[in-house]
This record gives C-alpha cells, sequence and structure tokens, in this order.
C-alpha cells in the first residue's frame, strides 16, 4: 500500500529557493548526501556498542557511490542506522521544522541563500537541484520492514513498504538532463577527495566493470597530526560538522594529556546562525570516545554561553558505554569543559589583539558570549576582559574594560555604564550631560544581559562597576548663567508635583544637567528604568515598580520662564502644556511610552511651525 503525502506548508516555497539559490555551487549536495550517510554510521556505531546483534549483523561500516550512465541515476548507500517509516516522515517531509517561515523570510531578506542553507538543516532537499526525482530505499536497524520514500520534490511524496535484506539507506537521484558529470566518475572523485576526505568511515566508489575504488583517507580528522592537514580540510570539516556554508573565524584543534587525556577541535563560526537566541537551542559540540560517536547532546561538554562554538571532543578516558546520565554528572565531562573553555578563552584574547579580526566575533557572538559573566564564576573576569562595549570615550569604537581605565582620569576607581536598547539613543540621554561635562567616560550598554551581569560582577581589576545613577562623585556643574528665581522655582515644582501626581513619584531640581530641561530617573538603589522595561516586556512580575523622579534644570531658559510665568495664575493652562511636552521629551530619552502620543505630536508641530 502506497501512503501519499504532502510536504509540510511552505516546503515546496523552500525547494525552490534551494534549487535555484544553490545553482551556481550545485555540487554541494553530494557533500551533504555523504555527511548523512557519515552520521548514519556514527549512530549505528554508538547503538553496536551497546546490541551486539546489531553489532554482527552491521559488518564494516562505509559507504559507497554508484553512478549508473545508462540510466542517469547517482545512488549514495550506506549500511548505517536506516530509517523507519515514522522517520521518513518526519525527517523527509518536513524541511527545517519550525524554521521553515524563518529560512524564507530570511531568503527573501538576504541575497546570499547559500549562507542560510545549512542553519535550517536542508541539506538532503539539495539533492533536487540535480535531480528531477529521489528515491530513498532504506531499513531500520532491529527491524523487519523496509520503505520506499519517492518525490519530485514538488508534488510531496510517497512512502511505501518494500524490500531490502540489510539495514542502511540507498538514496537514488534520477538525474536531470545535463547533469551527466555526476555520473563520471572521474568528477565524482574529485568531488569526494575535495569535501569529504575527513570522512571516518571508506567511501567506496563503484567502477562498474573496473571494480571499485576508496576514495577517502577513512581518517577522523581530529585524530590526524596538525601538520598533516591542509587549511582546506578544517574548513571542510568545519562545514561537515556544523552544517553551515560560512569559513570558520576560529579553528582550535588541541590535545590535552595528564590526568585525562583527550583531543579537540573545535571551530567558532563568522556568522550568526539564526537560532542562537532560541531557549531550545542545544550546544554543537560532539562527543566521541575512541573515533566512536556517542552524542551531540551532552550539554555539559561546552557552557551555555559558548553555544555557538562547533566541532569535536574525542576522550580515550570515558568508557565506550556510557549513558547519556552519566556524562551529564561525569566528573571527566566536566574536567574535559574545564579545560576546552580555557583553551577557548585563552585563543580569543590573543585573537581580541586585532581589532577588525576580533570585531567579526563581538558583533557575531558578543551578546550570547557575556552571558558568561553572569554565569560562569570560575571565568567571570576573564570573560569581562574580553568583552567590548560602546561608550561616550570612543562612540565610534568598540572599547574594553582595560581600555576604559587607561582613560580614567586622577585616582578615579569607578566604571560607570547606563543602559537602554540603542548606542544612539543611550549617547543622547540627558543623564549622561553632566558625566561628559565632568570629562568621565560612560559605557553605553545595550544588550538586555547586560543588566543581569552587572548584578553580579561589581568590581573588576580593584576598579567599582557602577550604573550612574549610583555615582559617587560630584557631578554638580560650576554654573555662570541665570538660575530660576529661589521663589517661583518652589512653585513650578509644586505645580508639576501635582499636574504629574500619577506619573512621577516627585519633582526636583538637578545640578546635573547642562543642555535637557529636565530628564528621568529613579530613587537611588532601584530597579533602573530600562531593567523595569525589559521585565515588563518578558511578562516577568515587577515586585517593587521603581519611583520615577522628574528632574528639571533651574537653569535652562524654558524652566526659567516657565518658573516666571507661575506668578500669574492666568498661565496655568499654558504651563501645564508646555510641561507636559518636556516630560514626553524626558521619556522618550529613556525609551519610555508616553502618556498621549497625539498630543505630544500636535503641540510639537504648531511650536515648529511658530518657530519657522
Amino acid at each position: 500500500m502506497t501512503d501519499k503525502m504532502h510536504f509540510q506548508a511552505e516546503v515546496s516555497k523552500l525547494l525552490d529557493i534551494v534549487v535555484n539559490s544553490l545553482y551556481s555551487d550545485k555540487q554541494i549536495f553530494l557533500r551533504e548526501l555523504v555527511s548523512n550517510a557519515s552520521d548514519a554510521c556514527d549512530k549505528l556505531r554508538y547503538l553496536a556498542i551497546t546490541n551486539q546483534e546489531i553489532g554482527k549483523e552491521a559488518g564494516e561500516l562505509k559507504i559507497r557511490i554508484t553512478p549508473d550512465d545508462k540510466e542517469m541515476t547517482l545512488t549514495i548507500s550506506d549500511n548505517g542506522i536506516g530509517m523507519n517509516k515514522d522517520d521518513l516522515v518526519n525527517h523527509l517531509g518536513t524541511i527545517a521544522k519550525s524554521g521553515t517561515a524563518d529560512f524564507l523570510k530570511n531568503a527573501k531578506d538576504n541575497g546570499s541563500v547559500v549562507d542560510l542553507i545549512g542553519q535550517f538543516g536542508v541539506g538532503f532537499y539539495s539533492a533536487f537541484m540535480v535531480a528531477d526525482k529521489v528515491e530513498v530505499l532504506t531499513k531500520k536497524a532491529g527491524e523487519d520492514k523496509a520503505y520506499l520514500w519517492t518525490s519530485n520534490g514538488v508534488e510531496g511524496f510517497d512512502v511505501v513498504e518494500a524490500k531490502k535484506d540489510k539495514n542502511g539507506t540507498d538514496i537514488k537521484l534520477f538525474l536531470k538532463e545535463g547533469e551527466k558529470n555526476y555520473v563520471d566518475t572521474i568528477f565524482l572523485r574529485h568531488i569526494i577527495r575535495t569535501y569529504s576526505d575527513h570522512i571516518n568511515y571508506p567511501i567506496i566508489l563503484n567502477l562498474g566493470e573496473a571494480g571499485e575504488e576508496t576514495i577517502n583517507t577513512a581518517s577522523a580528522l581530529w585524530a590526524r597530526h596538525k601538520s598533516e592537514i591542509t587549511e582546506e580540510q578544517y574548513k571542510e570539516f568545519y562545514r561537515h560538522i556544523s552544517k553551515n556554508f560560512d569559513d570558520p573565524w576560529m579553528t582550535l584543534h588541541f590535545k590535552a594529556e595528564g590526568n585525562i587525556e583527550y583531543t579537540g577541535l573545535v571551530y567558532i563560526p563568522s556568522t550568526q546562525p539564526y537560532d542562537l537566541f532560541q531557549p531550545d537551542r542545544k550546544q554543537g559540540l560532539k562527543l566521541y570516545v575512541n573515533k566512536v560517536f556517542i552524542s551531540d547532546k551532552v550539554d555539559e561538554l561546552i557552557p551555555h554561553y559558548m553555544r555557538f562554538v562547533k566541532g569535536v571532543i574525542d576522550s580515550s578516558d570515558l568508557p565506550l558505554n556510557i549513558s547519556r546520565e552519566m556524562l551529564q554528572s561525569s566528573p571527566l565531562i566536566a574536567k574535559i569543559r574545564q579545560g576546552a573553555v580555557s583553551r577557548i578563552l585563552k585563543e580569543l584574547k590573543n585573537r581580541s589583539k586585532n581589532y577588525d579580526d576580533y570585531k567579526i566575533f563581538w558583533s557575531a557572538f558578543g551578546t550570547a558570549f557575556k552571558e558568561g559573566i553572569y554565569e560562569d564564576f570560575a571565568n567571570r573576569e576573564e570573560i569581562a576582559e574580553l568583552s567590548r562595549f560602546y561608550s561616550t570615550g570612543e562612540p565610534d569604537k568598540l572599547t574594553s574594560f582595560d581600555g576604559y581605565i587607561s582613560r580614567i582620569k586622577g585616582d578615579g576607581k569607578n566604571i560607570y555604564y547606563i543602559t537602554g536598547d540603542d548606542v544612539n539613543v543611550l549617547i543622547n540621554n540627558p543623564q549622561l550631560e553632566a558625566f561628559m561635562s565632568k570629562g568621565i567616560e560612560v559605557l553605553l550598554m545595550v544588550d538586555p544581559i547586560d543588566e543581569f551581569w552587572t548584578q553580579t560582577l561589581p568590581q573588576y581589576k580593584g576598579y567599582n562597576i557602577k550604573h550612574i545613577s549610583q555615582a559617587s562623585e560630584d557631578l554638580s556643574i560650576e554654573r555662570k548663567d541665570k538660575k530660576a528665581d529661589a521663589g517661583s522655582l518652589d512653585k513650578l515644582i509644586k505645580f508639576l508635583t501635582d499636574l504629574f501626581k500619577d506619573e512621577v513619584s516627585k519633582v526636583e531640581t538637578t545640578e546635573k544637567l547642562t543642555k535637557s530641561p529636565a530628564s528621568m530617573t529613579v530613587e537611588q538603589g532601584q530597579m533602573s528604568i530600562h531593567l523595569e522595561r525589559l521585565m515588563k516586556g518578558h511578562q516577568q512580575q515587577v515586585a517593587y515598580a521603581s519611583s520615577r523622579i522628574f528632574e528639571i534644570n533651574p537653569y535652562h531658559p524654558l524652566i526659567i520662564k516657565l518658573a516666571d510665568m507661575t506668578a500669574d495664575k492666568k498661565n496655568a493652562d499654558k504651563i501645564t502644556e508646555v510641561a507636559k511636552i518636556i516630560l514626553d521629551q524626558a521619556k522618550i530619552a529613556e525609551g519610555e511610552p508616553i502618556k498621549d502620543p497625539s498630543f505630544f505630536s500636535e503641540k510639537l508641530s504648531e511650536y515648529i511651525l511658530k518657530a519657522i
């Protein structure tokens, strides 16, 4: 009986993008199918450790490539884990799963679709670049039934029971007209050696009457000496392990010896994956024991803030039959993690000396990396040292804590920061005016995590890390310009206190403003306005809302004018109107919503018209 099924919604569109957008680099399809075959062999090899019967049936794991120039077909076969009916439907009928819509949006917005393909797990479908029909004959290890999956990549797919003697998968591509290169053994040999030489299983090319030939070295790349590996081989292994199409920003190949021995080949990509901040994203390291794949779901192998790191860790000191549950609590895994993190941090420190190079890493992964200051107590200060920020001292460049410290004047012992959503908005925040007039640099922090790690790292190398609202310096500015009359100012403050009693808890004067008529702040020690907004935006309950303080600048001509106007009660309506606009300006500078946007817009337009 044949089951006719439809692709997940939008899959036809996605297939069209994959086929047409990858056209210039279509030989990639063979690398993708060979990599999938290698993964299937990895899974069976691990299963055979605990199930000897399956191990006996499997025999030597290998991948076979069979071109047929008469039928114009190319078959990629493996004797790995295989698939059952559910696997076929779930893996070959649902492209990119929940990421499909995101993929389509990104593909539309981004002309470089090649960079996106690897992020969404659609490698199998690259076969339709060269084939107008694909058949997948497969039998899962340990099960009796085999199945045949067939699709033209447009109208859905068929699944029917079939016959297959042994476990594994045969993917048969019915090549399009004009794709005869893919039945040419010389051309196939070149592609396999270029892209898949690192595969840990023999890749056998069927030469027809001439017999068979093993094409690759069949040696785990990480187990080879660095001197034997070319830069291109490192890159291809990165693409294999990460399913990405970009070049790695960092490649780190190391061997640890001592109480525990292990080898690592880890990479940092050069571009940020679409799901970096999705809660269910897993870390990207695969664990091997003596070249036997164990798991790619050992969350303790690398900390969450380094979830962008890809690669392989292989240890000979772990038992082959170790369970996933044991891995999560293994002291050996903890030691491997500690060693791997230490080496990555050391390499980052070396790379950070080159500003332009390090900016590539920071732009892609800095936000996630800073989570380590909050999460990783042991490496907190080292991560802080590697962190970068914008600041009032160098608005167009990223700076470090050490760079900030080198510019502190006199015997200052404080590192000041302000948090918000946008650097360009923050640098114009009225709260910074006193700092800038005093020549005190302030770090501009615009990532949500900045609100949290700053609460756990009060000091850096003996310098206090403080929000500008907690400033201990005397920020009052020596003034020679005119100040509002004290009596009139008191009347204005009382007027504004009554007017805004539902919006602010207090109205007071400040000596910290130079250009702005007013600003918005909170009581010292309370949650910042930005943090409160973040928590509400994530539906987090705020137990104690911060008390808003409306600060007015008694030296500003506008405030002086309003204070003078309080002498005549007839001016109450005009004072009210102008005061509302000034309050709205202060709110906007803090990223706060204003009470009546239409009023603000209408009055602002009215005053501009009068001015011109």
